[in-house]
């Protein structure tokens, strides 16, 4: 079992910048991927960035440039900061876990997800 508990989220005003983290606990496999979704309401739950335990960062194309997936595996925790926040951003952000056990990958595993508002 793995938990993901995310924090950094609230309201921020257009232009602005934010910084979750999520921090990992529990049955951490050293092959991972972490990754960063969102959920807007009345939308589904879209994918933004992600990144494996050797450190390589991928993005959608919609947070390139705005948006940096880091991670501290000493700590198991990973971050997104968002800069150039924009109304749309606003949203629910969830951390995602899937980790390799050398013979399958892992259950999916999500946190409870923090609330990100962009708004003057």
């Amino acid at each position: 079992q793995v938990q993901l508990v995310e924090s950094g989220g609230g309201l921020v005003q257009p232009g602005g910048s934010l910084r979750l983290s999520c921090a990992a606990s529990g049955s951490i496999f050293s092959i991972n991927v972490m990754r960063w979704y969102r959920q807007a309401p009345g939308k589904e739950r879209e994918l933004l960035a992600g990144i494996t335990n050797g450190g390589i960062p991928n993005y959608v194309n919609s947070v390139k440039g705005r948006f940096t997936i880091s991670r501290d595996n000493a700590n198991n925790t990973v971050y997104l900061q968002m800069n150039s926040l924009i109304p749309e951003d606003t949203a629910i952000y969830y951390c995602h876990y899937k980790g390799w056990d050398g013979l399958k990958w892992s259950d999916d595993y999500w946190g409870q997800g923090t609330q990100v508002t962009v708004s003057s």
